[in-house]
């Protein structure tokens, strides 16, 4: 069952349906799916692998897929133009165990019911208990921890934190996407050429 963060609108659920097993039959999971309407309609995917990351082949691979079925499927009226991206670094929060795998970064939630008066939430994610998500906000001078229900979640996503940006380049090289010597060598080339002029 697709959750209002992955899929919100009914016709983002149907697509959820039809796009969901292509995505996760070729190993991703999809991260969130929506239609945006513009002059032309654009089918927005974000997925990554179950650890976590995507590349720009990969992307591409799953948008040739999810295009043969959906010209199958047939279910978008309009002509449209279909996005497959990574989620992100400032990324939205779509499943429960994005709230484990991001404890201790800021966040900003919406809920759908007002809750102590607000629908709106930034703070830091203090993990998970059951089906709830522990938020650290502050209250003045002191710091409260909440519990808001998964279910209640409207919208949730990272605030774009240097701490944030340090940890993804961090994974990046850890798991052998960025090069060093790649960029060293690049910066010496492009030293050398402005000395040539």
């Amino acid at each position: 069952m697709t959750n209002d963060l992955i899929a919100k609108a009914a016709m983002d659920r149907r697509l959820a349906e039809i796009v969901s097993p292509v995505v996760e039959d070729m190993g991703f999971e999809l991260v969130r799916i929506r239609l945006m309407s513009g002059k032309t309609a654009t089918l927005q995917i974000m997925a990554e692998r179950p650890e976590g990351g995507i590349e720009v082949d990969e992307c591409a691979r799953i948008s040739t897929a999810v295009s043969a079925v959906l010209d199958v499927e047939d279910p978008i009226l309009d002509h449209y133009t279909l996005e497959v991206s990574s989620p992100g670094i400032d990324r939205p929060l779509t499943r429960l165990k994005d709230f484990e795998t991001y404890e201790g970064y800021e966040v900003k939630v919406e809920t759908t019911e007002l809750i102590d008066g607000q629908r709106r939430f930034k703070g830091v994610l203090a993990g998970v208990e059951g089906e709830e998500v522990l938020l650290n906000l502050e209250r003045g001078d002191e710091e409260v921890t909440v519990g808001l229900n998964f279910d209640w979640l409207s919208d949730a996503k990272l605030v774009l934190t240097d701490e944030l940006i340090k940890e993804m380049l961090k994974q990046r090289k850890d798991a052998g996407l960025i090069n060093e010597e790649e960029f060293d060598e690049i910066e010496t080339d492009e030293s050398g050429s402005q000395e040539d002029e």
